[in-house]
């Protein structure tokens, strides 16, 4: 089981996590960036880290029209990117899935609230390899990540070259977006 926490509360619940787990090996996966500790009054608690996924930001009515998926460092991305369309009004989701295994083990009816198959505009942020993010964001969803290897600058400026802004990840859901309501 691979978990990779988004913030200090993220961390802090990955290791109740990994306590009550008996025979699973674990890898917990942290960062060297620094990366905000969200307000947890404001977003939802960490304790979803135990499913693997859990809705951290909702829009404040409805279903969500789009959904950004995203695990560890890149959580903080997607909280800055759904900060800007919600208040453009776009009804925005953010995700965070600390672990893809202990996702797929939660029944379907958990797994569909969380990702809601008729909210099929999806986009998935990470920084390293995009393969394995489709089976989130289905075929048709984006996914912002890395397709090469080897850049080396500093970190703000392959942040920027590679699209890791909250200005790709809203461009990338209003693509999502568009490419819905023309489908339908």
């Amino acid at each position: 089981v691979v978990l990779r926490p988004a913030d200090a509360n993220e961390v802090a619940e990955a290791w109740r996590v990994i306590m009550g787990m008996r025979h699973d090996p674990v890898a917990l996966v942290l960062t060297r960036q620094a990366v905000p500790t969200l307000d947890r009054a404001r977003y939802a608690p960490a304790s979803g880290v135990g499913k693997g996924a859990y809705v951290l930001a909702d829009p404040p009515q409805g279903l969500p029209e789009v959904i950004v998926i995203a695990s560890g460092s890149e959580v903080a991305l997607a909280v800055d990117a759904y900060e800007r369309p919600t208040g453009e009004g776009a009804a925005v989701r953010v995700v965070s899935m600390p672990s893809w295994e202990l996702f797929d083990r939660q029944p379907a009816t958990y797994r569909d609230s969380v990702l809601p198959p008729e909210v099929r505009a999806r986009v998935a942020v990470e920084e390293a390899s995009t393969m394995g993010w489709h089976r989130y964001v289905g075929t048709d969803g984006a996914v912002i990540g890395m397709h090469t290897f080897g850049a080396s600058a500093p970190l703000k400026a392959l942040q920027t070259k590679f699209g890791f802004t909250p200005d790709a990840v809203i461009e990338a859901a209003r693509d999502q977006l568009e490419r819905r309501r023309d489908s339908t």
